[in-house]
This record gives C-alpha cells, structure tokens and sequence, in this order.
C-alpha cells in the first residue's frame, strides 16, 4: 500500500512541476488562449467540442498565424506525449483538418 502511495505522488509531483516548468519556460500555448479556444467548444468548460462542420468553420476563420501557432502546439503535444497534454481531442480534429506533421 505505501509502495503504491509513494508512487502515485511522485507521479503527480512530476506532472504538476512539469506543467508549471514548461509554462514558466515559454509561457502559455497558443491554445491557453480561451478567447481563440472558444469557438471549438460548446460548453463554458471548454470540454466539448463542436462538431466537425463546426470545428472546420472556426478553424478556418483563424488568421493562418494563429493555425500554425496552433498546430505546432498539437505536434509538441504529440512528441512528447504524457498525462500532462490538455488538447488531445481538439489536436486530434486540427490533424484530421490536414494540420499537423505526424
């Protein structure tokens, strides 16, 4: 049982200190943004998204800075892959878009 607690809080140290350590190194993501974020979503929450005509539509209303902002941000997420990415879903629809290089 402490065997188990042990880690299950160094894994929670590592994704929270990594969460803040990549913020503090380069700030927030283009997709921290919730004001560019909002469209893709539904809710307040922003934990549902659009659907696909939706998602298209507000994507393509982007300045193309802010798509390739964007999709360099789900190529990150993608690489490094860990519990700590918060974009899979709307990552996952910006590479069915054609963004993306993976």
């Amino acid at each position: 049982m402490n065997y188990k607690m042990i880690c299950l809080g160094a894994m929670a140290l590592s994704m929270v200190s990594g969460v803040s350590l990549a913020a503090g190194e380069k700030g927030t993501s283009a997709l921290d943004d919730p004001a560019k974020m909002e469209p893709f979503y539904t809710d307040a929450s922003m934990t549902t998204l659009r659907s696909d005509d939706e998602f298209t539509a507000a994507w393509k209303a982007l300045t193309d800075e802010d798509r390739m902002a964007m999709t360099k941000v789900c190529d990150e997420e993608a690489a490094n892959a860990n519990a700590a990415n918060t974009h899979p879903e709307f990552c996952s629809s910006v590479k069915k878009l054609g963004g993306g290089s993976n």
